[in-house]
């Protein structure tokens, strides 16, 4: 059966034509893992649209219900056509004892591989149902650096609470090192990968106004530099975020000085 990829963000999800006796699949029906490699979380998040719809489940690959709506009273009658989730992200491991904790292994048992069904039923009372394929094939983590005229890259800081990095002026430029193999320790392990997109953010909210720089790159970028006078002189935060085929997403977080 062929397949068709729908790229909309953040577990990733490949829509493929609808199910047998399934009246119309739905615009878009995607679900893909996102993960903070620095903070060290994972969460599964969702986006889907169509007709308007009164009630909505989500059955992961054992065909277990995992999300059930229904729509009430006036809201019922007017329908809803698009729901997008987010969900919480604990952490991996925490000095807190009182704080809920969530291993990548406890994470993907409870999300395992395999086509989850996205159905619903429209106001008229229609069938809306889509398949779609979830993996555990997570991008490794993108390696940062930053220059300037003057200087070559430099890495960022590992922990910016202890570091705050290199410090740099303009023109400033962003480096990344392409990545080509899925994550090292979490998910599937150390497989080719095909990179959809990348996606930077620079962030300085202690400029005035506050300041956030964000731009979706092409699978071959490598850097990106900044607009000349962007920045501020102080503390800045950036992130590189590296998007798989099929939709699953990988971040670094970091912070380096303007000058």
């Amino acid at each position: 059966m062929k397949q068709h990829t729908i790229i909309c963000g953040a577990l990733a999800l490949s829509l493929a034509p609808a199910v047998s006796g399934a009246d119309e699949p739905f615009d878009v029906a995607n679900i893909f893992f996102e993960l903070n490699n620095t903070d060290g979380d994972l969460g599964i998040h969702a986006l889907v649209d169509g007709d308007p719809w009164k009630r909505l489940k989500l059955e992961d690959a054992n065909e277990r219900k995992i999300l059930d709506i229904r729509l009430k009273g006036r809201l019922r009658r007017q329908g809803l056509t698009e729901l997008f989730f987010e969900s919480a992200e604990p952490p991996f491991e925490s000095d807190d004892p009182e704080e809920v904790t969530l291993s990548p292994e406890e994470f993907f048992a409870r999300f395992p591989e395999g086509d989850y069904e996205v159905s619903g039923v429209t106001l008229e009372g229609d069938e809306l149902e889509s398949i779609a394929t979830v993996t555990h094939l997570m991008p490794a983590p993108p390696v940062i650096s930053v220059a300037d005229g003057d200087s070559g890259p430099d890495p960022v800081a590992e922990d910016c609470d202890e570091n705050p990095g290199p410090s740099v002026g303009d023109p400033i430029t962003v480096h990344w090192e392409h990545v080509v193999l899925s994550h090292p320790d979490i998910g599937r392990t150390n497989e080719p990968i095909v990179v959809k997109n990348y996606e930077l953010v620079v962030e300085q909210e202690s400029a005035l106004p506050p300041v956030k720089f964000s731009v979706i790159l092409p699978p071959t970028a490598t850097s990106v530099e900044l607009p000349t006078g962007l920045l501020a002189p102080g503390n800045a935060k950036v992130e590189v975020l590296v998007r798989e085929d099929s939709d699953n997403q990988t971040a670094t977080e970091s912070c380096f000085l303007v000058e």
